[in-house]
């Protein structure tokens, strides 16, 4: 990934006026807030990350973190309908050059499907359950492509049998309730994948389907990418998926990014608490342990009602460390630890580094 600042720039990049980014796709700074009757909802407060072609990125982090809203953001799908007059969105996307925030609805609409798409989390909904598979892949073709339908259906023919789904021709003209949770969430992706867009966003892809079928989505997924070399956002709350397919890591919490890194060094060498409690929560089945899982202790915040100072400190075993009560008073901005590699935390790098090694890393 790309370095940023804490200002969200590229580093080295002037912070004053917007420039063309180098990175396929950056997000800077990127805040999304829902005004309420009980307050602001700040899902999305000041995200930035950048992502090329060919790589996958994972926003990890528990449900109520911004995950998806940011991902929704990407996809401009925040101001459609009664739902956009309700929002307020500041920052920057820039995809492939184009800026997105303040673009109009009708640019991001004509990229939405052709340069980016999504896997919805759960394809039964997501799919209109009155009209056929085929006749939805048909329809997400031919809004890009100036085709008969007999070109488009055979199109979506071809794309149902390249994620796999078994005789294509005749489960083309099936309903999405007479798939299986397998085979819709395969039929997602060809709807998904049909325009060969160059950004994927894929909504946890694999929750609510059994282990043997999350290995083959996450193997097609990566199969497809390699095809098409498309740039991969995989939001997910399932540290495995990450190990499994993610070249880097986004940790968010309370709306916010408290680490971000490679995939492997956030692995093995985690900078911020809250990413140790995750890595603590998640089983292993690769080596024998005596001890329990060690659960996060504590809630997510209120986004209404976000904590002072570092938004995890109530759940923090280690906010006390710091001096001067600072914990709870002033938010901690991203630092960088290592090449790529930064966190979000008050604790000193000595501080992060005698922890993790004498206590959570022994334990996992």
């Amino acid at each position: 990934m790309t370095e940023l600042s804490k200002t969200g720039a590229a580093v080295g990049e002037p912070t004053s006026g917007r420039q063309a980014p180098e990175a396929f796709l950056e997000v800077r700074d990127l805040k999304v807030h829902f005004p309420t009757d009980d307050g602001v909802v700040k899902s999305v407060d000041g995200v930035s990350f950048s992502l090329e072609k060919g790589q996958t990125l994972a926003i990890v982090g528990e449900s109520g973190s911004g995950k998806s809203v940011t991902s929704l953001a990407i996809m401009g799908l925040h101001r459609l309908g009664t739902r956009g007059k309700n929002v307020r969105m500041s920052g920057e996307i820039w995809l492939d050059g184009k800026e997105l925030v303040n673009a109009a609805p009708d640019e991001v609409r004509k990229l939405r499907g052709r340069e980016m798409a999504m896997i919805f989390q759960d394809p039964l909904s997501a799919m209109h359950p009155y009209y056929k598979i085929g006749d939805q892949i048909v329809e997400a073709y031919r809004v890009h492509h100036d085709v008969s339908k007999k070109v488009a259906r055979k199109r979506a023919i071809e794309m149902l049998d390249r994620v796999g789904i078994p005789e294509p021709a005749k489960r083309v003209d099936g309903y999405p309730h007479e798939f299986s949770g397998g085979m819709r969430q395969r039929a997602m992706i060809a709807m998904a994948l049909v325009n060969n867009p160059e950004l994927l966003i894929a909504d946890e892809p694999t929750t609510a389907l059994d282990v043997t079928v999350q290995a083959q989505i996450l193997d097609l997924i990566r199969d497809l990418q390699k095809e098409f070399g498309s740039a991969v956002i995989m939001i997910t709350h399932d540290l495995g998926v990450v190990a499994e397919i993610a070249d880097d890591v986004l940790v968010m919490y309370g709306g916010r990014c408290v680490e971000r890194g490679p995939a492997g060094e956030v692995f093995e060498q985690p900078q911020h608490p809250y990413t140790w409690g995750l890595l603590g929560s998640m089983p292993r089945i690769d080596r024998e342990t005596s001890e329990r899982l060690i659960p996060v202790k504590g809630s997510p915040p209120s986004l209404i009602n976000v904590p002072s100072g570092c938004a995890f400190n109530p759940r923090c075993p280690y906010a006390d460390i710091p001096k001067g009560n600072v914990t709870r008073t002033v938010r901690p901005e991203l630092e960088q630890v290592s090449t790529g590699h930064w966190s979000a935390c008050h604790l000193s790098a000595e501080d992060r580094q005698r922890i993790w090694t004498e206590e959570i890393a022994p334990k996992l």
